[in-house]
């Protein structure tokens, strides 16, 4: 059986950082392309960044050159490290695949919010 457990959200001023972690279990984590995904409200959920089994990654959007994903295998992780945060950026975050062979379960994600 498939987990996805992601952790790391809160409350953070404008300008402010954090870090997301996504610990997998249950799946070959090594072998999967992951990615982290964001759903605002009343808006879809979209791509924000991903990282290859061979650790190269992709970051899209509006958090280019702000936020960085990297991958312990050891640890079965993904991480999201997302700098100068904006109020734009509230939402929650979850991690899965990166979609190309279909998503597994979602989890429950983590809440990110970004307020002076």
């Amino acid at each position: 059986q498939v987990q996805l457990v992601e952790s790391g959200g809160g409350p953070v001023q404008p300008g402010g950082s954090l870090r997301l972690s996504c610990a997998a279990s249950g799946i070959i984590f090594s072998r999967f392309a992951m990615g982290w995904y964001r759903q605002a409200p009343g808006k879809e959920r979209e791509l924000v960044a991903v990282i290859a089994s061979s650790g190269n990654t992709i970051v899209v959007g509006s958090v280019k050159g702000r936020f960085t994903i990297s991958r312990d295998n050891t640890k079965n992780t993904v991480y999201l490290q997302m700098n100068s945060l904006k109020p734009e950026d509230t939402a929650v975050y979850h991690c899965n695949t990166d979609g190309r062979s279909g998503f597994f379960a979602w989890g429950q994600g983590t809440q990110v919010t970004v307020s002076s």
